[in-house]
C-alpha cells in the first residue's frame, strides 16, 4: 500500500468515527430526540438503497425502475425468518438475529434478481425500465394477496432490532463493499459494458454474465436495505413498496450522479431529510421539493458529482493548497 492510499484510509476512518461519535453524543445527551433519530435511521436505509440501485443504473448504465420490489422481497423474507426464529424459542442476541435476517433477506432478493435479470437484461433503455416496473408491481400485488404475510393488512409482530448504532455501521460496511466492488476487476468489467458493450464483448468480457451479476448484486443489497427497514418499522404493508417509491430511489441516484456512490450518499441525505424539514410548510413542501429537482436537472443534468467520487483527502489538500497560495500572495505584497 502506497503512502497516499494509507493517508486516505486514515483520514476516512477518522471522519467516519468522528461522525459516529458526534451522533452518539447528541443521542446520549438527548439533543436529538426520537423523531430526528428516526430520520437518521431512515436516511441510512435510503443510502443503502441508493447505492445498491447505483450498481445497475450507474455502474451498468441500465434503467431499472422496480427496485422497490427487491426491497419488498428482502423485507418480507427477513421479517418472516425473524418471526419464525423468535417463535421457535431459540434464544440469540438481537444483533445476531438481525444479521441472520439480513442474510436471508439479501439472499432471497438476490435469487429473484437472477431470475428476473436473466431474461429482462436482454432488453435495453425504456423497455428494460417498463419490464422492471411490471415485475415490481407483480411482487407488490403478490404480497397484497399472500395471506401468510398478512396480505393487504400488512405483516405484524416483527421485533424491532434496528437502532442507530447498528444501522450506522452496517451502512458503512455496505458502502465499503460496494465501493470496493466498483474498483475490482468485476466492477471495471461492468463499467466497460456501460461505456461500450460491443467493444467489451470484443475484448472477451462475458457481458451477459456481468449484467446478471450487477442486477443480482443490486437486488441483494436492496434486500439488506429491506431487512433493515422491516426490523426498524416493525410493520410491513405492501402499499409502501409501490411504483413511486422506486421512482424516489431512481431520482436520488440521478440527482447524486449516475456511477457516483458519494453522490448517492449525499443525495439520499438531502432528499430524505428535506421533506421532513419542510413539514412545517406542508402546503409548500412538495412545491419546494419539486423546484429543487427541476433546478438541479436544468443547471446540473449529470447530477451533483456526475461519475466522479468526492474525495475527503482531495478536499483537504485543496484547502491546504489555497491556504499556502494565499500566504505566498500576502507575503509577496508585503
Amino acid at each position: 500500500m502506497d503512502k497516499n492510499k494509507r493517508r486516505a484510509y486514515i483520514i476516512n476512518t477518522i471522519a467516519i468515527v468522528t461522525l459516529y461519535l458526534a451522533f452518539f453524543i447528541l443521542i446520549q445527551t438527548k439533543t436529538m430526540n426520537k423523531y430526528f433519530i428516526g430520520i437518521a435511521i431512515l436516511t441510512c436505509i435510503m443510502i443503502i438503497m441508493a447505492m445498491s440501485l447505483n450498481i445497475v443504473a450507474g455502474f451498468l448504465g441500465e434503467m431499472a425502475l422496480g427496485h422497490a420490489g427487491f426491497m419488498a422481497i428482502g423485507a418480507y423474507s427477513s421479517a418472516s425468518f425473524s418471526i419464525a426464529l423468535f417463535n421457535s424459542g431459540i434464544i440469540l442476541p438481537d444483533l445476531v438475529v438481525l444479521i441472520l435476517a439480513m442474510i436471508v433477506g439479501g439472499m432471497v432478493a438476490g435469487i429473484f434478481g437472477i431470475l428476473i435479470g436473466t431474461p429482462t437484461l436482454r432488453l435495453r433503455g425504456d423497455y428494460l425500465g417498463i419490464v422492471t416496473i411490471g415485475f415490481s408491481e407483480i411482487i407488490r400485488i403478490f404480497f397484497i394477496n399472500f395471506q401468510p404475510t398478512g396480505g393487504a393488512a400488512g405483516l405484524k409482530g416483527i421485533t424491532k432490532l434496528v437502532n442507530f448504532n447498528n444501522v450506522y455501521w452496517i451502512t458503512i460496511v455496505i458502502a465499503i463493499l460496494i465501493f470496493t466492488f466498483g474498483r475490482s476487476k468485476h466492477g471495471r468489467a461492468i463499467i466497460s459494458i456501460r461505456e461500450d458493450e460491443i467493444a467489451s464483448e470484443s475484448a472477451g468480457v462475458p457481458t451477459t454474465r456481468y449484467k446478471v451479476l450487477a442486477f443480482s448484486l443490486a437486488a441483494f443489497f436492496a434486500g439488506l436495505g429491506g431487512a433493515l427497514y422491516a426490523h426498524y418499522i416493525a410493520f410491513l404493508e405492501p402499499s409502501k413498496f409501490n411504483f413511486m417509491f422506486s421512482i424516489e430511489m431512481f431520482v436520488i441516484v440521478v440527482l447524486g450522479g449516475l456511477g457516483s456512490l458519494t453522490g448517492s450518499i449525499i443525495s439520499a441525505i438531502v432528499l430524505t431529510t428535506l421533506p421532513e424539514m419542510l413539514r412545517g410548510f406542508a402546503q409548500y413542501r412538495l412545491l419546494v421539493y419539486s423546484l429543487v429537482l427541476i433546478i438541479m436537472m436544468i443547471f446540473r443534468p449529470q447530477g451533483i458529482f456526475g461519475r466522479t467520487e468526492f474525495s475527503l483527502t482531495g478536499a483537504i489538500d485543496l484547502l491546504i493548497l489555497r491556504k499556502n497560495t494565499k500566504k505566498s500572495v500576502d507575503g509577496g505584497k508585503s
